[in-house]
């Protein structure tokens, strides 16, 4: 995991040293593509795995908890931050 998120880090890294270059700035649409396919790709392995598909009840019930926890604590959050950064304050 560790690695995975060095490897995010250094890519922001270099993606912020090499803002300027021109080619960099053409690659959206097909990393977009690219990260479809990967996810595709997921949903196959998912789809494959006999221990995940007959599970899927339980497991989807638990993922819709976390789904809706992590969406109410964003929503929370993002409240806490306009109402203390982004509200414009009375004017006396």
């Amino acid at each position: 995991m560790f690695t995975v998120v060095a490897i995010l880090f250094g890519g922001i890294g270099a993606g912020y040293f090499f803002r300027k270059v021109e080619i960099l700035q053409k690659v959206g649409r097909p990393i977009s593509y690219t990260i479809f396919l990967l996810l595709f790709l997921l949903g196959i392995t998912v789809g494959s795995n006999d221990t995940i598909v007959n599970n899927l009840a339980t497991l989807g019930g638990q993922a819709l908890c976390i789904a809706l926890a992590a969406t109410l604590g964003s929503v929370l959050a993002a409240k806490i931050v306009y109402h203390f950064f982004f509200k414009e304050k009375p004017r006396l």
